[in-house]
C-alpha cells in the first residue's frame, strides 16, 4: 500500500493517538523508501536523502527516525563502505557518532577532514554486495594455471580475442567490453577453452542472446541463459559439492546482471573456476538493484579487455557515435537507417504501424514478424500500450477472447522481474495460455496471465536489452523527451541488425540527450567493497 493509505488506516484505527512521528510509522517509511529506491536500481541511499524524504512526509525529527529504524534492524548503516553502529549524534542530525578527537561536523567529518558519506541500505542488498565482493576475491585468489593457453591465443581470429584469451589464462576474473560484433571474442574464448579440454560455457541474458552465442561458437552446448543455468534447466548441472560444473564461465550481457543474481551465481562457482564478465557498458543497466558490471569496471581491480572490433555498417557507425556523445548523420545507401519526422503522438502511432506493416517489409525485405518496435515507456499516447493496440488491430485483429489475447498475437512473457521473453500465442485452455517462445512451448497459468503477459509488438528499451531483431522501429513522440538519455538511445538504436527506423518527434531533445554525459544514476556499495584490500 502507499503511505497515504497506511496513514488513513492508522487514523481510522487509532484516532487521536495517531501521529506522524509514531515510531511504527517512521520505521515503516524508512523501509519503504529503501524498497522504492531498490526499484530504481539503488542498493543504498545517502542518509541525508532519507532524512529529507522523511521530512517531506511530516516527520518532525528525521534524524531520530533514522536512528530508530537502524536500532530496530529495519536498515543498516554504512560509512565509507564499512558498517557503523551509530547514525545519530544526539542532535537529530542523523550523522554518525564522533570518534575520539573529532571536532564533529557535517555527516561526521572532523576538523580539516573531508565530509564522510553515510549510506543506509536494506540487509538483503548489503549481504548480496558483500557476498559478491568476497566471492569475486575468492575466484581471483584460487586461480591456477590449468592448461597451455598460448597456442590458442596465437590461433585466435583477432587481436582482441587473443588478448582476452591471454588475460583469462592468467586471471580468475576478467572484464571484457565491446559492442555486438565484439561478442565474437568471448565466443572464440569458449571454443579455445573447450579445445583445451576445459568445461567452458557462455551464459546470456535472453534466449535470443543464447541463440546468437550458439551460432558464433557453432555448438548449442556452449550457450545457456543465466536463468536456465541457475535453475538447472540448462547447462551441465551441479557437481557433488553443489557447484556449477564448469571450469570457465563467460557471462555475456553483463550490464543486465543485478547484484542478487550475481551473488547467487558467484556463490555457485567452485574455487578455481574462471569468470569473464562481458558486455557493452553503454547499454541500460539491470532491472534489479545494483550496477555490478559498472562497479567492477570502475573498481579497476581486475584485468579489463576493451575490444577493438567495431560494429559494422551504418547502424554500427551511428551507435558508435552515440556511445561517445555524438549523434551523427550516417550514409545509408541501402536504407539501413531511416528518419521519419512526425508532428504529434497520433501521427507517430500511424507512421509506426505503416512502417511495420508495409514500408519495412516492402523496402527492406524484413517481414512484420521480424520487426520490433521500441518506445520510451508503457503509458502515454505513443507508449507500448497504445502502439500494441494499434499494431494488433492492423496485424492480428481479434476479440481477445483469451484474457485479451488471440492466437497469433505477439506477446512478451515476464516469468520474473527483469526477464522478458518474446513469444507468440498458440492457444488457451483450462491449463492456461499456451505460448511459443522461440520453439519452446510455455504454458502460463490463467491466474498469472494478467500479471506476466503483455502484447509484444512494442517493447520498452529496458525490455529489449540483450535482444536483437533484423529490423527495429524506435518511436520518439514529443512527450518522450523527459525519458531520454544517452544509455536509452544507445540501447534502443543498437537493437536492429539490418535496419533502423526512427519515428522522430522530439526535435532537439534527442541530440541533447545523447550529448549529456551518462550519470552515475545508482547508489551502490560494491565498488567500495571491491576497492578495499581486505575485500
Amino acid at each position: 500500500v502507499k503511505p497515504e493509505q497506511a496513514d488513513g488506516f492508522a487514523r481510522a484505527l487509532l484516532g487521536a493517538e495517531c501521529g506522524p512521528d509514531d515510531e511504527r510509522r517512521t520505521a515503516a517509511l524508512v523501509g519503504w523508501l529503501l524498497e522504492r529506491a531498490a526499484l530504481r536500481g539503488h542498493t543504498a541511499l545517502d542518509a541525508s536523502e532519507v532524512r529529507a524524504a522523511l521530512a517531506e512526509r511530516s516527520v518532525a525529527d528525521p534524524g531520530a527516525a533514522v536512528q530508530h529504524a537502524v536500532a530496530e534492524g529495519v536498515v543498516l548503516v554504512f560509512q565509507d563502505g564499512q558498517e557503523d553502529e551509530q547514525v545519530h549524534d544526539g542532535q537529530g542530525s542523523g550523522a554518525p557518532a564522533e570518534s575520539d578527537g573529532d571536532e564533529g561536523g557535517d555527516e561526521g567529518a572532523g576538523a580539516g577532514q573531508e565530509p564522510v558519506q553515510v549510506l543506509l541500505g536494506l540487509d538483503r542488498y548489503a549481504l548480496a554486495e558483500e557476498s559478491l565482493a568476497d566471492g569475486l576475491a575468492r575466484l581471483v585468489n584460487a586461480c591456477e594455471k590449468d592448461a597451455d593457453w598460448e597456442q590458442a591465443a596465437s590461433a585466435a581470429g583477432s587481436p582482441s580475442a587473443a588478448e582476452l584469451i591471454r588475460a583469462v589464462a592468467a586471471h580468475g576474473l576478467v572484464a571484457h567490453t565491446g559492442g555486438e560484433a565484439a561478442r565474437a571474442e568471448p565466443a572464440a574464448l569458449i571454443t579455445a577453452a573447450r579445445a583445451l579440454g576445459l568445461r567452458a560455457l557462455g551464459a546470456t541474458h535472453s534466449a535470443d542472446g543464447r541463440r546468437r552465442l550458439a551460432g558464433a561458437t557453432g555448438d548449442p552446448e556452449t550457450a545457456v541463459t543465466l536463468a536456465g543455468l541457475l535453475s538447472g534447466e540448462q547447462g551441465p548441472g551441479r557437481d557433488g559439492e553443489g557447484a556449477i560444473a564448469v571450469d570457465l564461465l563467460v557471462v555475456l550481457d553483463a550490464p543486465q546482471l543485478d547484484v542478487e543474481t550475481a551473488a547467487i551465481l558467484v556463490e555457485s562457482l567452485a574455487d578455481g573456476t574462471r569468470l569473464v564478465l562481458s558486455g557493452d557498458p553503454g547499454v541500460l543497466g539491470s532491472a534489479g538493484a545494483g550496477r555490478v558490471f559498472a562497479d567492477v569496471l570502475a573498481a579497476r581491480a581486475y584485468p579489463q579487455i576493451v575490444s577493438r572490433t567495431p560494429d559494422p555498417g551504418p547502424i554500427g557507425e551511428l551507435v558508435s557515435g552515440i556511445g561517445i556523445g555524438e549523434l551523427n548523420q550516417v550514409e545509408a545507401p541501402g536504407k539501413e537507417v531511416v528518419i521519419v519526422p512526425v508532428r504529434d503522438a497520433g501521427e507517430a502511432v500511424h507512421r509506426t504501424v505503416q512502417l511495420v506493416a508495409d514500408s519495412v517489409p516492402r523496402a527492406i525485405g524484413v517481414p512484420s514478424s521480424d520487426t520490433q518496435v521500441i518506445t520510451v515507456g508503457h503509458g502515454g499516447s505513443a507508449g507500448t500500450r497504445a502502439l500494441n493496440a494499434a499494431l494488433k488491430q492492423r496485424l492480428n485483429p481479434g476479440p481477445g477472447r483469451f484474457g485479451g489475447f488471440d492466437p497469433g498475437d505477439r506477446v512478451v512473457h515476464v516469468p520474473a522481474p527483469g526477464r522478458a521473453e518474446p513469444a507468440v500465442v498458440v492457444s488457451a485452455d483450462a491449463e492456461g495460455l499456451h505460448l511459443d517462445c522461440a520453439g519452446t512451448e510455455v504454458v502460463v497459468a490463467q491466474e498469472r496471465v494478467e500479471s506476466s503477459v503483455r502484447h509484444g509488438w512494442a517493447l520498452s528499451a529496458h525490455q529489449a536489452a540483450g535482444m536483437r531483431w533484423p529490423a527495429v522501429v524506435v518511436v520518439l513522440p514529443g512527450d518522450a523527451a523527459q525519458g531520454l538519455s544517452r544509455s536509452w538511445v544507445y540501447t534502443a538504436f543498437s537493437r536492429g541488425e539490418r535496419h533502423l527506423s526512427v519515428v522522430h518527434g522530439v526535435d532537439q531533445a534527442l541530440p541533447r540527450a545523447v550529448a549529456q554525459p551518462p550519470a552515475q544514476d545508482r547508489t551502490t556499495r560494491l565498488r567500495t567493497l571491491l576497492e578495499t584490500p581486505a575485500g
